[in-house]
Formats: structure tokens, C-alpha cells, sequence
């Protein structure tokens, strides 16, 4: 019966690390996307603001998908968003 508890206590405690981990793996992912998302949005306000003073008229709107987009991939992403917005009005 020792060996059963000891073995269980050892399971339960290393269940309890790796559920520790995988949480903190998961904050640390949102707390993540959620920065980029925020930083991604303020760069396509400033940039159309940056824009629009230059006298172009082709602007990125920000949207759900404009927003998710900077979250998910970053800087590229907005690259991307830039360069195809781009690509399609020449």
C-alpha cells in the first residue's frame, strides 16, 4: 500500500508541474498576442495618420481581421497588410 501512495504522491506531483507550466505557457501566449495586437493597432493609426499628412490616400482599416492579423504574426503581419493593400491599388 506504501509503494501505491508514493507512486501516486510522485504522478500527482509531477501532474501539478506540468499543469503549472502549460498555464503559464498559456498566459504567457496571450499576454503576448494581446501586446502585439495593441502595438500593431496603434502602428496602422499612426502610419494612415503619417499617411494621409503625406497626402496618399490608401489606408488600412482597422478592423477584426487587421487586428488579429498584427496579433498573430507582428511586424510581418503589418508588413503584409502594407504590401498588399499595395499590390492591389497599382
Amino acid at each position: 500500500m506504501e509503494g501505491q501512495t508514493g507512486t501516486l504522491f510522485i504522478v500527482g506531483a509531477c501532474a501539478c508541474v506540468l499543469l503549472l507550466g502549460a498555464m503559464r505557457r498559456r498566459a504567457e501566449w496571450l499576454l503576448n498576442f494581446i501586446l502585439r495586437a495593441v502595438v500593431g493597432t496603434l502602428a496602422i493609426f499612426f502610419i494612415n495618420v503619417a499617411m494621409q499628412k503625406a497626402g496618399m490616400v490608401s489606408l488600412i482599416g482597422l478592423n477584426p481581421v487587421t487586428v488579429l492579423t498584427s496579433g498573430l504574426l507582428g511586424f510581418p503581419g503589418l508588413a503584409m497588410l502594407y504590401g498588399i493593400h499595395f499590390y492591389k491599388t497599382m
